[in-house]
C-alpha cells in the first residue's frame, strides 16, 4: 500500500477578520490581498494568520487522518511479513 498525497489536500477559505466576507481580490504581482466585501488590505501572510484556527483545524485533521493510515500500512506490513509463522502474531 502506498500512501496518496492527493488524499491529504485541503482546499481552505480564507475569511476577511473585519467583515468575514471569503471573496477577495488578490494582484499576481502584489502581496496585498483585497476583501471585495468592506475593502480591507491585508499581506497575504496577515490573511493567513487571521485564519490561524481555521488553517490549524485542517492542519490536525490531516495529521490525524495521515498518523492513521501510515499505522494501517505499517500493521498490513508486518501481518505480511509474519504471515505463516508459529511463533508471531500480529492483531
Amino acid at each position: 500500500m502506498k500512501l496518496n498525497p492527493e488524499k491529504y489536500d485541503r482546499e481552505i477559505t480564507l475569511l476577511c477578520p473585519v467583515c468575514g466576507n471569503s471573496e477577495m481580490e488578490h494582484d499576481v504581482d502584489s502581496e496585498i490581498v483585497k476583501c471585495i466585501g468592506c475593502g480591507k488590505e491585508l499581506v497575504c501572510d496577515e490573511l493567513i494568520q487571521e485564519n490561524g484556527v481555521s488553517v490549524d483545524s485542517y492542519v490536525n485533521e490531516v495529521k490525524e487522518e495521515l498518523t492513521k493510515d501510515i499505522q494501517k500500512q505499517f500493521n498490513d506490513m508486518l501481518k505480511k511479513a509474519f504471515k505463516g509463522s508459529k511463533n508471531i502474531r500480529i492483531k
